[in-house]
Order: C-alpha cells, then structure tokens, then sequence
C-alpha cells in the first residue's frame, strides 16, 4: 500500500515539481522495498519527477511509519509498506507515534501476494494434513520462519500452529 503523511494536501497542477520521498520500512531487498523498486520508477515517469526510496527499518517498520507520519503533509513524502506498519503494529506495540487513521491517507494498492507452506524434502510430511498430525505428534519440534514478530506471515503461522 502506497499512503500519504499525515493529512489530504491541496495539491498544485505543477505537483510534483521536485523529488517525492518514499519511506519504505524496512531494509533494502526486503519484500515491500523490492516491490517499491519495481513500481516506483513507473510512477516517476508518470509524474514527470524522481521517487527516492528511504529505507528506514527496524522495530517491525515501526520506525518507518513513524517517520512518516511526522512528515510534512505537503505530498512530498509517501509511505510504502506492507499492512504490518499500519494494520498489525498498532496493536502489537504498547506504543506507536502515529495514528493510522490519523496521520496516513490511503492512496492504493500496489501488489497482493500469497503465502506458501514449503518444507524442506527430508522432512517426512507430504500434504499439510500429514504436517499438522507430525506437529501434533511432536510438539515444539517443528520450527518456520517469518519475516518477524508481528509480521503477516507471522501471525499465519501462529494460527497454523494453533490448529496442531
């Protein structure tokens, strides 16, 4: 999701006639930066102007989205993350700067992605219902990796786990 800082802006018919800023909350070649990379240059050719992508990970993209929700509310900032920074945070976290409702005005909807459940070959569970009578059979012996605490894989993988 692309969002604008803070506040609607009135925008000018020259708009943008210098550089926007994109936050992106996380590292560079995590899954949100790499989809702003294939994006963004097709809105700068659009806009007639260059999108500059400032990665500012960390906390889960709590960072991020802070900065970002202190932004000038002139539409030279915008916010690309993932639904964790805005949806997931908020909630998890004891305190966030930002309000999402607040401080960031949706603009779109970039790119939808699945998860997938892969396993490593040598493990011997073939179909999901093989895997969740492996977990149920050996508890705690069954490790997955996610992009985080909190993250939307995350939170899939804990319902998942809670129906072993």
């Amino acid at each position: 999701m692309i969002a604008l800082a803070v506040a609607p802006f009135a925008a000018a018919q020259s708009y943008p006639d210098k550089p926007v800023r994109v936050i992106v909350p996380v590292p560079a070649g995590g899954t949100p930066d790499v989809v702003a990379r294939m994006v963004l240059p097709g809105l700068g050719s659009l806009l007639g102007q260059q999108m500059v992508i400032d990665n500012r990970g960390g906390a889960g993209g709590l960072i991020g989205a802070e900065l970002a929700a202190k932004a000038v509310p002139d539409g030279y900032t915008l916010f690309f993350s993932s639904p964790g920074s805005l949806v997931i945070l908020p909630y998890l976290q004891k305190q966030v700067a930002y309000d999402t409702l607040r401080d960031f005005t949706p603009v779109s909807l970039v790119s939808i992605g699945p998860f997938l459940l892969i396993a490593h070959p040598s493990l011997p569970a073939k179909s999901v219902k093989e895997l969740l009578a492996l977990a149920k059979a050996e508890p705690g012996k069954i490790n997955y990796a996610s992009a985080g605490n909190g993250a939307a894989n995350h939170l899939a993988m804990e319902l998942f786990k809670s129906l072993s």
